[in-house]
């Protein structure tokens, strides 16, 4: 909520200030978008519109990577978990066994790493 277009985008909250990036994003011929923590420090309400924005990018047909720490953001919004454990990759989960439960074995069992597969 910017008092005129003048303002500089680091005096907006911090829900506006993402709200930015995805702005500067879409400027630019992208296929694939990396996003790292992308509600983190964020209210409530600008978490909605921003799971709202990403949304609406997958629908357009861009790649999204999200990287989160945050179990409900990637239960909710993503199609495809990678699990890693120690900076490897432990296990790929899809729709619809995306859960808590899953994950958190994953993340946790003395398993042998995947070997770096898509």
């Amino acid at each position: 909520k910017a008092k005129s277009i003048f303002d500089l985008a680091s005096s907006l909250s911090g829900g506006n200030q993402q709200k930015v990036v995805f702005a500067k994003l879409l400027t630019s011929e992208l296929d694939v978008i990396i996003l790292d923590e992308p509600t983190k420090g964020v209210d409530v309400g600008a978490k909605s519109s921003i799971y709202e924005m990403i949304s609406d990018l997958a629908a357009q047909g861009y790649g999204i990577i999200m990287v989160s720490s945050e179990m409900p953001e990637i239960i909710g919004m993503c199609d495809r978990v990678a699990v890693m454990r120690e900076g490897r990759i432990t296990a790929f989960l899809n729709r619809p066994s995306i859960s808590q439960e899953a994950i958190l074995q994953h993340a946790m069992a003395d398993e042998a790493p995947l070997n770096n597969r898509a």
